[in-house]
């Protein structure tokens, strides 16, 4: 009697469980919150499409474009609208020979029956002025030795001499003043007098296209010590913001 209560329990238990995926057991395609599951997916991809805005062709559709249709459309043309797969293809075809028409160049479709690409032949390989065997069916290396020895009996020598002194008629050297200081940019050195210097100051400077010309204006005139055209109302010797360090570095001082 027990026996034939267990035998009834354990077939009523495995009436009850489900089906596991792969085990070889029948399965309904049933699945946890929904129905079958093929089914399941179908309506998620027409729920997809409806929200893009899309139609969602059937399983088996083929599509009704033909090769060449699509979108190879010649430059700055647009594809009627409303049209067929074919009627799009031969618009495509119609754009194409108009603009290879226009421009005077052929159009080439892809097809198996092209001719193969030609193979460009002759390779020029290196230059022959680097081909030492091409170098040497022309002259030997005895012959390049008797060259370079023409080629420097010809080199002409050029002692240095000493630079030319300047004339004083041309004016104040501002680097050779630069190189006589040693004090910096905006230290007084010098006593300046007068009202509203500041706004003389830029009114005169700006008759300049360079600082180097103010100096020179400005030494010619009375600088460093004085200062008439109201160059350097700081006192430092140095005219509308004239800077003597690069001349310093130039001889690393």
């Amino acid at each position: 009697m027990r026996l034939s209560l267990c035998v009834t329990a354990l077939a009523a238990v495995a009436a009850c469980s489900a089906p596991v995926p792969d085990s070889g057991v029948p399965n309904t395609g049933a699945g946890v919150g929904f129905g079958n599951y093929d089914q399941y997916l179908e309506q998620q991809r027409a729920r997809d499409a409806a929200l893009a805005g899309n139609a969602v062709p059937s399983a088996g559709a083929i599509s009704d474009e033909t090769p060449g249709s699509g979108t190879a459309y010649a430059a700055g043309s647009q594809p009627s609208t409303g049209s067929t797969g074919e009627e799009l293809a031969a618009e495509t075809r119609a754009r194409l020979a108009e603009t290879a028409a226009n421009s005077g160049e052929a159009i080439v479709h892809a097809s198996p029956s092209n001719p193969a690409p030609q193979t460009v032949a002759g390779d020029a390989g290196i230059s022959a002025e680097n081909d030492f065997n091409a170098v040497g069916n022309v002259r030997s290396i005895d012959d390049d030795a008797e060259l370079i020895a023409q080629n420097r009996a010809q080199y002409k020598v050029v002692q240095p001499t000493a630079l030319p002194q300047r004339s004083g008629s041309a004016g104040p050297n501002i680097v050779e003043y630069a190189l006589s200081t040693k004090h910096s940019v905006g230290t007084q050195i010098h006593s300046r007098v007068g009202i509203n210097k500041t706004a003389r100051f830029e009114r005169n400077c700006a008759k300049y296209a360079s600082p180097d010309l103010a100096q020179s204006d400005f030494l010619e005139n009375g600088g460093p010590s004085r200062d008439k055209l109201g160059l350097d109302p700081d006192g430092d010797g140095y005219a509308c913001a004239w800077d003597p360090r690069p001349f310093r570095a130039a001889v690393g001082g």
